[in-house]
């Protein structure tokens, strides 16, 4: 659509296009003037017209955690099933050299795939195989600057090869090959394999490590689901502090494409916990992803002179031992002059005095989210210090890898120990010996501290996150790195990282999906959804209720419907099919107009009248969220609609959890099915007169005595 008028029509030079959307949808983002936008705005047929915003990357043994007992990802498993599920990862890129990607015992690409295999300048089409069947680049992802060795470097456009690390690092953990004695440097030793080794693989770059332009994450998910995908994983996103509405959004708008042509799309939550209303991508057709923590700790213990045994978390590969001991020192002694103990404390960069440091062990707290770890590391190692530990209660679970330096976080109750021991001696002592991983750690899972949490900024009317899966200290594919420091002496450059953050936590949900689409292959991306969310668990290992890093228990908020359990994702009972037309009530309940709606619809569609955002809870969805209810005069009820795809000649019972004050009930108690497929109904009302203020939790769970089918509820009390 071209504008009339355009201020700067007759600048030649200028680029104007730079992608064009016509597979799932149409469109195309171009470099306007604010006059050009405004006009184009308005013209029929468009549904929004926003700035492109730079997108941000939310940055083993998981899989046999998540089912250990019942061996998903093994090989002969998955040979069960057929294996031409195609994922596409929008990313960072792809290191095809990675044997995660080898492509042995694996048959002919589907005769269904469209895509190509885009050579580039360090990347030739014989990269591609059997495993990774497709790679596209896209040229204008934000730029980047790495610490070079002559000047500065722009991260290269032109090809598919990841040169960040995270792509491929979440491609193996969705559908990398069984890779045995996998390690790094020799911790999490064991097979690395992704959740569907047996997928195919696609890999969309459309991010460098400045992040990702949102017009090409957009052409991405328009070009994978041309291409022949049928589950995209995408572990970035917004700030959210800066969330745009649904249609502003580019992953909101091609999510919703994709799910019109039959593909799931599987995002991570955003890093921006524990915060409420941080949760990003939580648009009710996108299967948002919680991160947490696995059965396994990477150990960095610290002996103090006194023979007291500290047991810290870091990764470190340090040659200290318990035969020799260094001058331990706290930061806030060792300021440098004319600056606050308080930041010497907190390891602020210039805050230390090498001449108190050099060749002690320095301790410093972590007041200051600002300074993170890897610059209070800089600046222990500026000072000249032959190790840090860094107390910080927060942090603590989430393993930092500080290379052959040696480093151990403890929580604040350990810490208190520390300063005592240094208070108490004129001399106090200590060293940091090198890492080693204690696997069967308990309780697990527990909410990692930085998963963002819900409710959705946008509408507190769909419950998110959707589930919760490892992504904390989660070992997988990386680039062989040469940075110095980083490989251990007399070691080559590991095939293998560990790193933490939704980002691993959303390519553990994408390979499950794909391992129950491989069973499944009919059946919708909403079912798959649901099948995961309903037979998710929400105890932990020891069998009590799943907490947070903080020890309290942790809600649905945090959770979603807790830890996905694939196994029993195969065979869930029941589930809630949610349709492109209940998507399109939902734009409508959420206040959008029927012109912008046919639109996205692609077809001429009319909203009720009565449309309004208190029926967003009305939305078929496996779980149930009230947005706010009077507790001095309302009852709420809540209608859902379920499937049966279990077995004919069954019948269900419901079972309700509520909090205290709370009166819930279900209409009818039971449901008959009498064959496969069959459709039944009830409703729920909620009565909170007795009730707190504030959000309260509960569920209600149907079961036949062979299926658990559990759907979790938020109601808010004003």
């Amino acid at each position: 659509m071209q504008p009339q008028t355009s201020p700067q029509s007759e600048e030649k030079e200028r680029v104007s296009l730079i992608h064009s959307y016509s597979n799932a949808f149409k469109g195309f983002s171009a470099m306007l003037t604010e006059e050009e936008a405004s006009l184009l705005s308005g013209e029929d047929g468009v549904v929004s017209v926003f700035r492109d915003q730079n997108l941000q990357l939310h940055t083993t043994r998981s899989w046999d955690f998540i089912e250990s007992e019942l061996g998903l990802g093994s090989l002969k498993f998955h040979q069960r099933f057929p294996k031409d599920v195609i994922i596409g990862l929008v990313d960072t890129g792809i290191w095809p050299e990675s044997p995660s990607f080898a492509d042995a015992g694996m048959g002919e690409i589907p005769s269904r795939w469209k895509g190509v295999c885009m050579e580039g300048i360090d990347f030739k089409k014989s990269d591609c195989n059997k495993k990774l069947i497709g790679a596209r680049y896209y040229g204008n992802q934000p730029s980047s600057i790495h610490l070079p060795s002559n000047g500065t470097k722009t991260t290269p456009e032109g090809s598919p090869r990841d040169d960040v690390g995270h792509g491929t690092h979440t491609a193996s953990t969705a559908a990398g090959a069984m890779v045995l004695n996998a390690s790094y440097y020799g911790l999490a030793h064991g097979a690395a394999k992704g959740g569907s080794p047996s997928s195919r693989l696609a890999m969309y770059k459309a991010c460098s490590i400045g992040g990702c332009a949102g017009s090409a994450v957009l052409k991405a998910i328009d070009d994978a689901v041309s291409d022949g995908v049928d589950i995209i994983s995408i572990s970035i996103g917004m700030s959210s502090m800066f969330q745009s509405d649904f249609l502003s959004d580019p992953i909101a708008i091609g999510a919703f494409h994709a799910n019109q042509k039959g593909v799931l799309v599987v995002c991570s939550g955003g890093n921006d916990g524990p915060d409420p209303y941080t949760v990003i991508n939580a648009a009710p057709w996108i299967l948002t992803v919680a991160a947490s923590s696995i059965d396994r700790s990477f150990q960095s213990s610290i002996v103090l002179g006194n023979g007291n045994v500290i047991k810290g978390i870091g990764i470190n590969f340090s040659n200290l031992t318990h035969s020799a001991s260094y001058p331990l020192v706290f930061g806030g002694h060792a300021a440098a002059q004319g600056t606050p103990a308080s930041e010497a404390s907190n390891c602020y960069p210039g805050s230390l005095d090498s001449r108190k440091t050099k060749g002690k062990i320095i301790v410093c707290v972590d007041n200051d989210p600002t300074v993170t770890r890897k610059i209070k590391k800089l600046v222990a190692q500026d000072a000249q210090t032959n190790g840090l530990v860094l107390i910080d209660e927060v942090e603590k679970g989430v393993a930092f890898d500080s290379g052959s330096y040696p480093f151990s976080e403890v929580g604040d109750k350990a810490g208190v120990q520390i300063l005592k021991y240094i208070n108490s001696t004129k001399n106090p002592v200590a060293t940091i010996l090198p890492t080693v991983d204690v696997n069967g750690y308990k309780p697990a899972p527990i909410v990692a501290y930085f998963s963002s949490r819900g409710p959705g900024g946008l509408t507190e009317g769909i419950l998110k996150p959707d589930v919760m899966a490892p992504g904390v200290s989660i070992l997988a594919a990386a680039i062989p790195s040469n940075e110095i420091g980083a490989v251990p002496d007399g070691k080559k450059p590991s095939n293998f990282g560990i790193k933490s953050g939704t980002s691993m936590a959303c390519p553990h949900v994408t390979g499950a999906a794909a391992f129950i689409r491989s069973s499944h292959p009919r059946w919708s991306p909403s079912i798959i959804r649901s099948a995961l969310m309903t037979t998710a668990t929400a105890w932990s290992n020891i069998g009590k209720p799943l907490t947070n890093s903080s020890g309290a228990n942790a809600n649905l908020h945090d959770t979603g419907a807790g830890e996905i359990s694939p196994m029993k994702a195969l065979r869930p009972g029941l589930v809630y099919e949610t349709t492109t037309e209940d998507y399109l009530y939902f734009l409508c309940y959420y206040g959008y107009k029927e012109q912008v709606i046919s639109a996205m619809a692609g077809t001429k569609f009319s909203c009720p009248k009565n449309s309004s955002p208190e029926l967003i809870t009305n939305l078929n969805y496996p779980s149930i969220s009230v947005a706010r209810i009077d507790g001095t005069k309302n009852t709420v009820s809540v209608t859902r609609t379920v499937t049966n795809v279990g077995p004919g000649n069954s019948t269900y019972s419901v079972t309700v959890e509520a909090p205290s004050g709370f009166i819930v009930r279900v209409s009818p108690e039971k449901l008959a099915f009498s064959k496969r497929w069959m459709k039944a109904s009830y409703q729920v009302s909620f009565d909170v007169k007795g009730a707190s203020k504030g959000y309260g939790f509960g569920s209600l769970t149907w079961s036949d005595g062979a299926h658990i089918v559990r759907s979790g509820f938020a109601v808010n009390v004003l």
